[in-house]
């Protein structure tokens, strides 16, 4: 098998690790978004004082495999109102966006010398943000296709949710930038590993970031665009079936996608340097195969504890008016950002004028 590998050009093994890659990602989100569900069922039922779903499989551990099927089984109703063209195209366009902005994740050191990341962009971040601004189309022509008032004011609502945390997430990446001065995710993982985590030098980015992308995917208290007491369910109102399990699993991987950036610009990616404690990383050069492997353990570790994040605080917090939310996001975290990149600018002047000197 090496001997097979060692005569094959480096296009072709380019191609190769490319293809394994993709597969191997994506047979690991499927199952975390799957059970991403059953732990948030779970959660959900232990801050209610309730069992949850503990029948299917070992514990419950099956469960997701039986609401897979049911979803497969359960009549694909298109209702005679609707838009269809737009009505089956608007689930596929929420959830692929989610599974694109993994490609630039680096989620490993190395294996085998080759870089754990699908496409390891020069551009990286610029990619995802230009990606994730694509899942509100899908949302805006699910409710524009349902030809139904609950579903329309859902899509609206996202709309201008979307857009108007977009800009304050987008903003709050610049300070981290600003530090690393690349904007290749691999080496913003690199300087961390040589240099601490960036939630230590950019804390206040952090928290803009982390807030927003409750907002970006439409969990609470940033749910508006679903909110069930006032819209039924909004955009997906009209759904079933498949169509209907694309959202749920959209939801869900986009946690997934918001996580694995959150990590990776601020809790340091697959290192694992925190200041005080030896550096469990490579810097440069090959890594061996079990460091290879523990990193990628290190990076769906945080990942996983940043996923529970999401599932406590939809359980624990009330969800904002729709007023609140929007002055939040222009009157709070737009100037803030904006100072926050001042701030950051005028204090790495300062360190730079203290090395000349």
């Amino acid at each position: 098998m090496i001997n097979w590998l060692n005569n094959l050009s480096s296009d072709q093994q380019f191609v190769l690790f490319g293809a394994i890659k993709v597969v191997g990602a994506f047979c690991v989100v499927m199952p975390f978004v799957a059970y991403a569900v059953l732990a948030e069922r779970r959660i959900a039922a232990f801050i209610q004082d309730r069992l949850g779903p503990n029948r299917v499989g070992w514990f419950g551990l099956l469960q997701p495999v039986a609401d897979g099927v049911k979803s497969f089984l359960k009549e694909d109703f298109t209702p005679g109102h609707v838009r269809k063209v737009y009505f089956w195209l608007a689930p596929m366009i929420v959830m692929i966006p989610s599974l694109l902005v993994l490609a630039v994740i680096p989620f490993g050191s190395r294996m085998g010398g080759q870089k754990m990341v699908i496409a390891d962009l020069d551009v990286g971040i610029l990619y995802t943000f230009g990606i994730v601004s694509l899942g509100v189309y899908g949302i805006v022509l699910a409710g524009y296709a349902s030809n139904s008032k609950y579903p329309f004011l859902g899509g609206i609502r996202s709309s201008a949710q979307m857009i108007s945390y977009e800009i304050a997430m987008g903003m709050s990446v610049v300070p981290v930038f600003m530090w690393v001065g690349n904007l290749n995710l691999s080496q913003v993982i690199e300087y961390q590993a040589r240099n601490g985590w960036m939630i230590w030098h950019a804390p206040l980015s952090f928290v803009i970031f982390l807030i927003a992308s409750f907002a970006e995917t439409n969990r609470l208290p940033f749910d508006l665009p679903e909110s069930e007491q006032e819209l039924v369910a909004g955009y997906n109102t009209e759904y079933s079936s498949m169509k209907f399990a694309l959202f749920f699993m959209g939801e869900y991987a986009n946690m997934i996608a918001v996580s694995s950036m959150m990590v990776t610009l601020f809790l340091g990616g697959w290192s694992l340097h925190i200041p005080g404690l030896p550096g469990l990383h490579t810097a440069a050069g090959e890594s061996q195969l079990a460091l290879g492997a523990l990193h990628i353990v290190i990076f769906l570790a945080k990942v996983v504890g940043l996923m529970l994040m999401f599932i406590w605080v939809r359980w624990m917090w009330p969800r904002f008016r729709y007023d609140q939310l929007m002055n939040l996001g222009w009157r709070v975290f737009i100037p803030l950002a904006l100072a926050n990149i001042l701030a950051t600018a005028v204090w790495l002047w300062i360190m730079q004028i203290m090395r000349w000197s």
